[in-house]
């Protein structure tokens, strides 16, 4: 199969646009990109550029594409299909955002990946953790003070609670033969758990040094959910491959990050979106969520500009899920605000975002790359927030297959 797509201006980071090109894919590779009239088989599928602007969909790299909020009432009240559900309409609210491939920091399954890649329904392609390893009192233990536990568990769905070396060895064992990608482990408190605060570590480091040898020996890297700065460090020293949110990040640790090569997902979007629009009024505990917001937004900004300007790798995520789905490019406008350039933030999101997944054909518009694709009405180097408006999105391309 072969569609050709003819008068586009292509845009990789950092290189010059290439303006006036036609691109020839053929099943779910670029195979040729040429300013002259390129020659395809008789029936092949002709789209009109009409002078716009092609790049590499998009990767987020922190998401949840199950999730709808996290809301403990929302799992206690509602039937486990819903559970499932809800992962349609978030898939599609992703791919029209201009994101092809996810990277699910918590919540989907093995079924998930497996459904995207069977074409059940139009999904972008997942990189699974399964479920975050939590200790014991730690942000998503879900075991509220009454005694009930609000954690979501099935079959094939292991549960993240664990403490000491044994359990986490065990924990991660189990969470690699359920399918997972990669390892999640939150590392500090977070938001959206009650009697857990974003500046404290969790898991000791004997116990995070485990869960990375046990990881490495299937070459799977492992991410920390941490605000923490002495979490922070504690993962960086056991040999975790990034952080997520990094709110309470300090130069000292930017540059130990960068020495060690340690990746950052900063997820900007998430503070600020929560912090305008709030909780629902029913959330039984949206007034401690927003007092613990309040202090992370007074300081995250400050802080990853400083981790930018150290020369930390940054990676598009938008922590998804925890917002509603859908607003995923809006967070190049907030890694712009921090110090980044158009073409770093786009990369954060494109190439480098491959990269960190090991995918070394994937995240530009270049010959032998895989076609996950998008097609804008006007140059995001000029104003990256065009990106930001899904109108502006025209068409998605998602392995040489048309989805938007």
């Amino acid at each position: 199969m072969q569609t050709l797509i003819e008068n586009v201006n292509i845009i990789n980071p950092f290189e010059e646009v290439k303006t006036s090109q036609n691109v020839l894919i053929e099943d779910n590779l670029i195979k040729e990109i040429s300013s002259d009239k390129i020659s395809a088989k008789d029936n092949v599928e002709i789209i009109d550029g009409e002078d716009n602007y092609l790049l590499s969909g998009f990767i987020d790299c922190h998401c949840h594409i199950f999730a709808k909020g996290f809301h403990k009432e929302e799992n206690m009240a509602n039937p486990l299909g819903i559970h499932f559900y809800n992962a349609v309409p978030h898939s599609l609210q992703t791919i029209n955002a201009g994101v092809t491939s996810i990277r699910d920091c918590g919540s989907a399954d093995l079924s998930f990946k497996l459904a995207q890649q069977r074409g059940l329904f139009t999904a972008p392609k997942i990189h699974l953790s399964i479920t975050p390893l939590v200790m014991t009192g730690g942000h998503f233990d879900l075991l509220l003070p009454s005694g009930f536990d609000m954690e979501i568990i099935y079959p094939g769905f292991p549960k993240g609670r664990c403490d000491g070396i044994e359990e986490v060895l065990k924990k991660t064992r189990e969470i690699k033969r359920a399918g997972a990608d990669f390892i999640k482990v939150m590392a500090s408190g977070g938001v959206l758990t009650t009697n857990t605060s974003p500046e404290f570590a969790q898991f000791n480091k004997k116990e995070l040094k485990t869960i990375v040898k046990e990881a490495s020996a299937s070459d799977m890297k492992v991410s920390a959910h941490c605000h923490s700065l002495k979490g922070m460090n504690n993962c960086i020293d056991a040999g975790f491959s990034s952080i997520e949110h990094g709110t309470f990040i300090d130069k000292k640790t930017a540059c130990k990050m960068v020495k060690k090569n340690v990746s950052l997902v900063p997820t900007l979007l998430v503070h600020q979106f929560l912090y305008k629009n709030g909780f629902p009024a029913w959330d039984s505990y949206a007034e401690e969520k927003t007092q613990k917001l309040k202090e992370i937004v007074k300081v995250h900004k400050e802080n990853i500009s400083i981790a930018y300007e150290e020369g930390v790798n940054i990676l598009m995520g938008t922590d998804s899920g925890v917002i509603p789905h859908g607003h995923n490019l809006e967070e190049l406008t907030h890694l712009t605000d921090i110090g980044m350039s158009a073409d770093e933030a786009i990369a954060s999101g494109t190439i480098k975002a491959a990269q960190y997944l090991n995918q070394d054909n994937l995240g530009l518009v270049k010959e032998n790359f895989i076609a996950d694709l998008i097609l804008v009405n006007s140059n995001p180097l000029d104003d990256v927030s065009v990106l930001s408006d899904n109108d502006n999105i025209l068409n998605v391309m998602q392995g040489g297959s048309i989805v938007k």
